[in-house]
């Protein structure tokens, strides 16, 4: 078929309108993102005739969505009455919400299976009754207010909605000008360093950003965000970004780029999407309390919302004329994705790690290291030093345990300062297993910050969870996040009772010690050498959590009144590093030598510059792979 995008949509339209029946009344096919919609009048006789719609897939090389011409879609809320007769009592619905931009019904309830039917019959008599697709999901053990939220807003500007992914889907399929080719990578930040990651990707043709994060530990504006004054970055011509997880440092500037006028795609995975809003409204709630003008606001951040499109792992999604993209589980936190791009056909696929696990964890699978094509490998390096060689999971748990009990029985308090999402949900399914097994002292675990909302984020994706918490919460109706002895602080004022009380742990973000609840309860229980702060997961460089793992003895700190005061750090310190959700070095160097098929070459990234220098001329000697570690701003030709 012809390439140029006018010409090719027409020709598209006829040959659809060609094969499927005439009967099904097709109003329009419009592109819609990375897809074709077919937006017809019975839309049910193209559901039933999926094999067909495969068919034409395969000769138009493009996904395809039928969607029902908006005309003959009944209002919603006879749609909702209609669709809640159809569906068997026994599905137990909980909620039905509609997004209007997609046609879609959206069905939560605790028996889906139910709601689909054999073979589908029930969704097909929902079609045909209110014709709304329905989008069929299970009912989260808990709900999570900014899922809900962001339904809400997706639904009150559908129409915006709809222009962006008509407009993308224009940009998208545009004519290519050039031959591909030209393929150059500059890294605009988390190079030689932790945080700010922000990787340019260009061909002939396209722009593509992968992920625009922030550093949480610098104090300078200009080394706290991505150097986006690089000549090569233009704003205006990017065509994507693609965010490989929800940390701040990965996807913390993302809302700025729509205050600066992109209006462009965001891709991630769908728990990506929630979190990434979850933390970035969260960076905004501390900036406005530690009085730092923070570089966007809320509106942003809608927008950024607005123009995020979802991806399953593994499904190829075009994202540019010349580029397609797919998403893979890296096993760091939820929805963590490897990013693969495939350039050309076949000409050239670089795979970016973001952060990743290799190895299998309480909460997640292992990352994925099998892809179709790589040529070019990126991946971070926080632990790869010589020395960075971590305890294992089991080895680990029994260290938390063991001073766990040993603080417990002097009548202390254990504070762990975690990140609100991935290593607070890891440790509270430690804290809960061992009590109930009774290798862990008994005892109240007070849980405060976003903690609670981003565990009611992962109860709403348990198909990314590891294997045991998913059949958990799918197939035996336990939630392990709802334990007895989890109690959730739900206001400050709760704070001093809390510290004053018995023997307990306390689980508060931020992991870092930068802002948070957790800094009330450090300066309330420092003082007191019966206590301990555990620090479980990666501590940047300049941030507070750093200074005092490092063995500092008295912080400066401002109290509730505002005034400058002096907190002695007397209580136990200690660090386990067998929690991270990174891989070590001895993981790194197995993955990059696990790599199917081998890659080319390895650019190394996301870590301090010695540990950089360090992995680099390990790889490049031992796994006999050409290996590189770019400077900041350093432009360079994969081919």
């Amino acid at each position: 078929m012809a390439r140029n995008s006018e010409r090719e949509k027409i020709e598209i339209s006829q040959y659809i309108l060609e094969h499927v029946p005439k009967e099904a009344e097709v109003t329009r096919v419009e592109y819609e993102g990375p897809m074709l919609a077919v937006y017809a009048k019975k839309p049910e006789l193209l559901v039933e005739q999926s094999s067909l719609i495969a068919d034409i897939v395969n000769v138009i090389r493009k996904r395809i969505v039928i969607r029902s011409d908006p005309s003959v879609r009944l209002p919603e809320k006879e749609a909702e009455k209609i669709a809640r007769e159809i569906i068997p009592s026994e599905a137990e619905v909980t909620d039905v919400n509609f997004d209007p931009s997609l046609g879609e019904i959206i069905i939560e309830a605790k028996k889906p299976g139910i709601v689909i039917g054999k073979n589908g019959a029930v969704l097909h008599e929902i079609i045909k009754k209110t014709k709304w697709r329905p989008h069929v999901l299970r009912s989260p053990p808990l709900r999570s207010k900014i899922i809900a939220h962001m339904r809400h807003y997706l639904h009150a500007e559908s129409k915006e909605r709809e222009r962006i992914l008509r407009t993308l889907g224009e940009r998208i399929f545009r004519p290519k000008v050039f031959e591909v080719g030209d393929v150059r990578i500059t890294p605009l930040g988390g190079v030689q360093e932790v945080g700010r990651s922000a990787f340019l990707v260009q061909t002939r043709e396209s722009n593509i950003l992968l992920d625009c994060g922030i550093n949480p530990g610098a104090s300078k504006p200009f080394e706290a965000f991505p150097r986006l004054d690089h000549p090569a970055f233009e704003i205006d011509s990017l065509d994507a970004v693609v965010i490989s997880h929800a940390h701040l440092d990965h996807c913390g500037l993302v809302p700025f780029l729509f205050k600066y006028g992109y209006d462009g795609p965001v891709y991630c995975s769908a728990p990506t999407s929630s979190l990434m809003t979850l933390l970035q409204l969260d960076y905004l709630d501390v900036a406005s309390k530690q009085g730092i003008i923070p570089p966007y606001d809320q509106k942003d951040v809608r927008e950024c919302v607005l123009h995020t499109l979802p991806l399953r792992y593994g499904v190829v999604t075009d994202i540019a004329p010349d580029v397609r993209l797919t998403l893979h589980n890296a096993g760091h936190i939820l929805g963590s994705s490897i990013i693969h791009l495939h350039i050309g056909e076949g000409l050239h696929n670089i795979v970016y790690t973001g952060d990743y696990k290799y190895a299998k964890t309480m909460l997640l699978e292992a990352a994925t290291a099998e892809f179709p094509r790589v040529e070019t490998f990126i991946t971070e390096s926080t632990y790869g030093g010589p020395d960075d060689v971590m305890p294992s999971r089991a080895e680990a748990e029994e260290r938390l345990t063991r001073i766990v009990n040993e603080t417990l029985e002097r009548k202390g308090k254990v504070l762990i300062p975690v990140p609100a999402v991935g290593r607070a949900q890891e440790i509270m399914l430690i804290l809960d297993g061992y009590m109930k097994r009774g290798l862990m002292k008994e005892a109240p675990v007070f849980i405060e910050g976003m903690i609670s909302e981003a565990t009611a984020i992962h109860t709403a994706y348990p198909e990314y969870l590891g294997r045991e918490v998913r059949n958990s919460i799918l197939h035996e109706g336990v939630n392990p996040f709802e334990s007895d002895y989890f109690t959730v602080v739900e206001h400050p004022s709760v704070r001093q009772d809390v510290m004053e009380s018995e023997p307990c742990i306390i689980m508060a973000t931020s992991g870092m010690l930068e802002g948070g609840p957790v800094i009330e309860y450090f300066k309330g229980l420092a003082e007191d050498e019966r206590n301990v702060i555990v620090f479980v997961s990666y501590q940047i460089e300049g941030t507070l959590g750093r200074r005092v793992q490092k063995g500092i003895n008295e912080v400066t700190m401002m109290d509730s009144e505002g005034k400058m005061s002096v907190v002695k750090v007397k209580m136990r310190v200690e660090s386990i590093e067998g929690f991270s959700g990174h891989s070590d070095r001895r993981q790194i160097v197995n993955y990059v030598t696990h790599l199917k098929p081998r890659p080319e070459r390895v650019i190394v990234c996301h870590g301090e510059k010695a540990k950089i220098a360090s992995i680099t001329s390990f790889i490049q000697k031992k796994c006999g792979i050409p290996a590189m570690a770019p400077s900041i701003m350093e432009t360079f030709r994969l081919l």
